[in-house]
């Protein structure tokens, strides 16, 4: 084995993680964040985050959205002084998926 090649740790992953994003995610997400922040949180539909990203980088598709997992922001949000609640419905329920993000 090579000495330079090593195991990922566990607390390495959010850093690669957050380098693996496009930048446009975060943007968007601030941008909802902002756009919706009133008495202390803002919510949206994660259709509304997923459109406003596809609006700003066209090649980026819905799947590829959600295949590589680009909305997994809860953590890193949460390391930047937010608590983050991700609701999305049940096998039996029926509303949209939303986040809010809280001081």
């Amino acid at each position: 084995m090579n000495d330079s090649v090593k195991p990922i740790k566990p607390e390495e992953i959010g850093k690669i993680k957050v380098g693996n994003l496009p930048e446009v995610v975060i943007i968007s997400f601030n941008e909802l964040i902002t756009e919706r922040f009133h008495s202390g949180s803002a919510t949206f539909r994660q259709d509304e985050v997923v459109d406003r990203i596809i609006s700003k980088e066209p090649n980026l598709t819905q799947k590829e959205i959600f295949d590589k997992h680009y909305l997994d922001v809860e953590e890193m949000y949460q390391k930047a002084g937010w608590k983050v609640e991700y609701d999305k419905p049940a096998y039996n329920e029926t509303y949209p998926t939303t986040f809010t993000f809280e001081k």
